[in-house]
């Protein structure tokens, strides 16, 4: 690979780092495991991938825009979810769609607050979350809040040991990436994140595509605490504590501009898989928690030092 194919496709550092890391943790362990290893990375790292997905879609839109209400829509998602279905099949779809709505109540919340009352995005998305939080606190006291079987069933299904859910956002990010490039929606957005008064001259209707890229990481957030909830075999108050800035440096380490415009899907896919196994291979070495912290983080910085530097 030479430098400057590399500077075109940012993402390719952190799959280059995902491999490393794989490498490094089926060595730790004596070659034992590796492909199960691998599956589950795969399974866990979906979750970062479906918020990363929509976090990506917010950042690209432009500077100032960040979704921080993430979390507390998984988190409430996964609550009122899980009680409607009351671990049955019979609750299944009602939950499937109370899920749904959660994401379309919090997307349409975010929006009013951002484009409505003008409160810039990062107070906005903050302060909904902080609502959707203790309505989850309040309504976890007299909820059970496990799946339906066949949910759990499908989130923990694999076919030929890739994890089914991981086969379904592949698609899924395959079909973003499509409307990125060729659609008008996808277009606009990039603009917008560009240059948002060329793309004002240009005819694009900013209000409508910003409304439209938060309703999606909401939708998107909320489909993460659905499946997320199922997966872990029942909600919890800290099931999405971790999402918050892994929605972000996902989208970050994955290629995504901060300042918008530009938007890598595959690097989200990459990214995800390269944090989590780091996480992995940090317990696998018995490293505390504390200390993981600061070595992930030294680890992100020292990536995102290599895919930005540029030879003199």
């Amino acid at each position: 690979m030479n430098r400057r194919w590399l500077d075109a496709n940012p993402w390719v550092w952190s799959l280059i780092g995902a491999v490393l890391v794989w490498g490094l943790t089926v060595a730790s362990v004596e070659g034992r495991g590796g492909m199960e290893t691998l599956s589950t990375a795969l399974g866990f790292a979906t979750f970062y991938v479906i918020v990363g997905i929509g976090q990506m879609l917010v950042i690209s839109a432009g500077p100032g825009n960040i979704d921080l209400s993430i979390p507390s829509v998984m988190m409430l998602s996964g609550y009122l979810s899980m009680g409607v279905m009351h671990a049955q099949d019979a609750g299944l779809v009602l939950g499937v769609l109370v899920a749904l709505g959660v994401g379309l109540g919090a997307g349409i919340a975010n929006v009013v607050l951002i484009r409505g009352l003008n409160i810039p995005p990062m107070i906005a998305t903050l302060a909904a979350g902080f609502v959707m939080q203790s309505m989850t606190i309040a309504y976890s006291r007299g909820s059970t809040a496990k799946p339906a079987p066949l949910l759990l069933q499908f989130s923990l299904a694999r076919v030929l040991g890739v994890p089914v859910i991981a086969l379904l956002f592949l698609a899924v990010a395959g079909v973003v990436a499509f409307v990125l490039a060729r659609s008008s929606f996808g277009r606009s957005v990039l603009a917008i994140g560009q240059n948002a008064r060329a793309a004002y001259l240009a005819g694009v209707r900013i209000p409508r595509t910003m409304a439209a890229v938060y309703l999606v990481s909401s939708v998107l957030a909320s489909v993460a605490g659905l499946l997320l909830a199922a997966y872990s075999g029942g909600a919890s108050l800290n099931m999405a504590e971790d999402f918050l800035l892994m929605s972000i440096a996902v989208v970050v380490l994955g290629g995504t501009a901060i300042s918008g415009g530009q938007a890598t899907v595959a690097g989200v896919w990459s990214a995800s898989l390269f944090l989590y196994l780091i996480v992995t291979m940090l317990n696998v070495l018995g490293v505390g928690a504390g200390l993981r912290y600061v070595i992930t983080g030294l680890i992100i910085i020292g990536v995102l030092a290599v895919s930005k530097s540029r030879p003199a």
